[in-house]
């Protein structure tokens, strides 16, 4: 019985040596090949002189032996700014920019990641940029990565202030760092057809005058700098939250945008109060879109909003706090993806100061059965509204008040087949893809009052004799 024991016993040292000599040998056969987790590492668009996130690569042995890669090379050595770390070894200067002897055993796998600076290109637009990481094995094969992305020159500011008359344009994308701060006597211009990227910690702090001149063809673009991907279908500058937006502060009067794109901000526009008898912000044909806070907050000031879609906010799509404030031919519209709890598409509210507001033509919608809050926090506040051929998405009102309402139409929220989202060509949630232009299904075509609507829409499209509520004109219309 004891003999059989120790029999036993070296029989499984034997197969552990067997084992083991079987993970420590390597092939030098042609056939045996290293496989990876992508072909191409991409690192999307990516601005001139600035790291990139890291992307990581999987290398993996399925072979059936051993795999020793005499080296692992980038093929163009310094030149494309691309940074590989394999399996712990940064492929830097020092080492020539490779490595060598690295071993992949039977059914295991090694990680690489990848970044880039990329060196400018000296053109108008993006230009691709390609490197090859090589991995040279014993056997003498050579199997390669391709590194890809495109890269685009760019003009940087940084903490900028404006103490005069400036003027921000070009055709080259312009990367805030560090805000922008717009002086109580200066005036900042942003020209058409001119892009600002924000860095997460930017946004712009007007204590004077801003004016932002977009056109029909050639919007101003407000957004985050990150132009890469958190996943391959969701582009970062579909995520709210990725600059701080604009705040007006109490000295600043006098502000016009027109035609202009703001998105993915924390809090789009935030309007200090101030004095009423004079305008702190006109907005014609504009968009606030995607914010992790508010569309516009304006407190106690004199607003105006033309032609102009506020939507998907965390908080309240537009919150007027006292005032003054006159919105007309607007889509306000709450399908913020990433919260339930998110606010209304439309609160207005009268809390010790006066509130002076007047809505026509406007489409107010959304996921919630009511997407229209109106607030008397002081009885003694005059607390002045009135809403003329409008669709209110927030139960009928009862009692007559021909007054306050005229010509408006109230969804039904019994209606469980309609959450707002008939009105629009595309409410897509799942991939954070919409377009708030007309739908055939919307009953805000040709409901508008021809008398006191806009003669073109958001898009600078020219309105019809039957014009549509809110800020897009039906596209279908012959």
């Amino acid at each position: 019985m004891k003999n059989s024991w120790i029999f036993a016993m070296l029989l499984f040292v034997v197969a552990s040596f067997v084992s083991c000599s079987d993970d420590d040998s390597f092939s030098l056969s042609t056939n045996h090949l290293l496989t990876f987790s992508a072909d191409t590492v991409k690192l999307d668009t990516v601005f001139s002189n600035v790291p990139t996130p890291t992307k990581t690569l999987w290398v993996f042995n399925r072979s059936g032996d051993g795999i020793r890669c005499v080296n692992v090379r980038l093929e163009r050595g310094n030149q494309t700014g691309f940074r590989v770390n394999v399996d712990g070894t940064y492929l830097g200067e020092a080492s020539g920019f490779q490595t060598s002897n690295v071993e992949v055993r039977n059914k295991d796998s090694i990680r690489v990641f990848v970044e880039l600076t990329s060196p400018l290109n000296y053109s108008e637009g993006p230009v691709k940029l390609n490197d090859n990481l090589l991995f040279t094995l014993e056997s003498g094969v050579v199997q390669k990565v391709a590194l890809s992305a495109f890269t685009w020159d760019a003009q940087f500011i940084d903490h900028l202030h404006v103490k005069g008359e400036q003027t921000l344009q070009g055709e080259k994308p312009i990367v805030v760092y560090g805000g922008i701060t717009v002086d109580s006597t200066a005036t900042l211009t942003i020209a058409p057809g001119t892009t600002l990227y924000f860095h997460n910690d930017s946004g712009i702090d007007v204590y004077g005058r801003l004016l932002c001149k977009g056109e029909a063809n050639s919007n101003v673009t407000l957004r985050g700098d990150r132009i890469d991907r958190m996943f391959a279908y969701l582009p970062y500058d579909f995520v709210s939250g990725q600059w701080q937006g604009i705040r007006i502060h109490s000295s600043s009067y006098g502000n016009q945008l027109d035609y202009t794109d703001i998105h993915s901000t924390f809090n789009g526009i935030v309007i200090d109060s101030c004095d009423v008898a004079s305008s702190s912000l006109e907005m014609n044909a504009c968009t606030v879109h995607n914010c992790q806070g508010y569309g516009i907050l304006a407190d106690h000031c004199k607003l105006s909003l033309k032609n102009c879609q506020i939507s998907n906010t965390l908080g309240d799509c537009l919150f007027v706090n006292g005032g003054d404030a006159r919105v007309a031919s607007c889509t306000l519209a709450q399908f913020y993806p990433f919260d339930s709890n998110r606010g209304v598409a439309l609160r207005f509210r009268a809390e010790k100061e006066p509130l002076a507001f007047e809505c026509l033509n406007t489409l107010v919608t959304g996921y919630a059965d009511d997407e229209l809050m109106g607030e008397r926090a002081d009885t003694a506040a005059v607390f002045d509204y009135r809403f003329s051929h409008c669709v209110l998405r927030t139960p009928k009102v009862e009692t007559d008040d021909s007054v306050r309402f005229v010509n408006v139409m109230f969804e039904d929220p019994k209606d469980t087949t309609s959450t707002g989202r008939k009105h629009f060509l595309k409410i897509d949630t799942e991939n954070l893809r919409y377009d708030f232009r007309l739908d055939s299904t919307s009953v805000a075509i040709g409901r508008a009052d021809a008398a006191t609507s806009l003669p073109v829409d958001r898009n600078g499209a020219t309105r019809d004799d039957k014009p549509d509520i809110g800020a897009y004109e039906y596209v279908g219309k012959p």
